[in-house]
């Protein structure tokens, strides 16, 4: 049914929001593909300075909050889509770090904690939002398992509720694509759409057939930077095989800056193998140097610390499907490097000499507890190349 030239206004609970000037649009019982019935409507708001906004209200099943775009819950007095002066972002500290400290609803299982953990240590890795424990700080951001997937449109003060349905919202994607509504995302902020992105949900993402996500784009990271201004440079890869190489400054790396190249592929471990690698000498390769994690985070374990001269050009193999790369410069020096990777499950012997005596040795190093218990199994196959 279509109505026009009827004003109203739109409550939830108990609470006036804003005024409805026209109803241009309402529809119920919208089928998904699961049969789960969807009842929505899109109105025209006018907020206090007669600046007009047209949002779209969902009510899916599961959930009896009003939500904008499906998962965005408006506050009183909030308009969903603009933050004028910056308002509804998440302070920077003096050290260029954005610190939201958050706390994870003991509701759920351990499993389900460190799913969220590791969709929170993605941003630190990747971007300069660092989420912290909370103690005693009155802002925070909790994360619970209320009735459905959605968040408040940035920081909106006090306890602020991340919902995070058991079932249908545990994936590392939607996890992100809901923290990243809290932190003030809501478009692409001018830059190209990415169907990769967490923040592409399709029509029907909030049923219970919704996909699966591997985590955060190049679109996100660089939609955070820029809404943030973090200094931080990171790439993300995701093909099965790629190169990657440091951005060649003509007169030094900029001070104190940290690039990083995170490998995240969908399944199977990854072969890292350097293939040119000059970094300026310092003392015990202190200011100016590599480091390889065995993982997505820097709390996971070094393969390769402080590389900065080596002998050999070294190569490395994950334990699992992501590997952190990540450069650290004092801007003294110029630091360079080419790398490329491969996934698979059978290692082949990288940067083997071109030619090789009689009493050829290899030394392999066992990366998980696989191969430490069937080393004894393990055949090898020599060839030519």
């Amino acid at each position: 049914a279509l109505f026009s030239d009827f004003s109203f206004f739109l409550t939830l609970g108990v609470r006036t929001l804003l005024p409805v000037l026209q109803v241009e649009q309402y529809e119920i019982s919208t089928k998904s593909p699961n049969h789960k019935e969807v009842t929505w409507f899109q109105v025209l708001l006018q907020n206090g300075n007669s600046e007009q906004v047209t949002v779209i209200f969902f009510i899916y099943t599961g959930s009896k909050t009003h939500l904008y775009e499906g998962d965005i819950t408006p506050k009183r007095h909030r308009n969903a889509i603009v933050c004028p002066f910056n308002w509804c972002f998440w302070p920077k500290s003096s050290n260029g770090l954005v610190v939201i400290p958050y706390v994870i609803s003991s509701s759920y299982t351990h499993e389900e904690k460190a799913l969220i953990v590791g969709a929170i240590q993605e941003y630190e890795t990747l971007i300069c939002i660092h989420f912290i424990d909370r103690t005693t700080e009155t802002d925070y951001i909790y994360i619970s398992p209320k009735d459905g997937c959605w968040s408040y449109f940035g920081k909106v003060g006090g306890s602020q509720v991340v919902s995070v349905r058991k079932g249908g919202c545990m994936r590392k994607g939607i996890i992100q694509h809901e923290l990243n509504h809290a932190l003030g995302i809501a478009n692409n902020l001018g830059l190209k759409y990415d169907y990769s992105s967490v923040m592409h949900y399709h029509r029907f993402a909030f049923s219970n057939t919704s996909g699966k996500r591997f985590g955060l784009s190049n679109l996100d990271v660089a939609k955070i930077n820029k809404l943030y201004k973090c200094g931080i440079h990171s790439t993300l890869l995701s093909n099965v095989t790629g190169s990657f190489s440091s951005t060649i400054y003509r007169s030094s790396y900029p001070k104190n800056t940290n690039s990083v190249w995170l490998i995240r592929i969908p399944a199977n471990k990854i072969f890292l193998q350097f293939n040119s690698l000059y970094i300026q000498s310092s003392s015990d390769c202190a200011s100016n140097y590599i480091l390889v994690y065995d993982g997505g985070s820097r709390r996971d374990t070094v393969f390769l610390n402080k590389l900065c001269r080596p002998k050999h050009l070294p190569s490395v193999v994950s334990s699992g499907n992501m590997m952190l790369v990540d450069l650290v410069s004092d801007g003294t020096a110029l630091p360079k490097f080419k790398a490329s990777y491969s996934s698979g499950k059978s290692p082949v012997s990288p940067s083997r000499p071109e030619t090789m005596s009689d009493n050829f040795h290899l030394c392999l190093r066992a990366v998980d507890d696989y191969f430490k218990s069937n080393a004894k199994q393990m055949k090898f196959k020599m060839f030519e190349q």
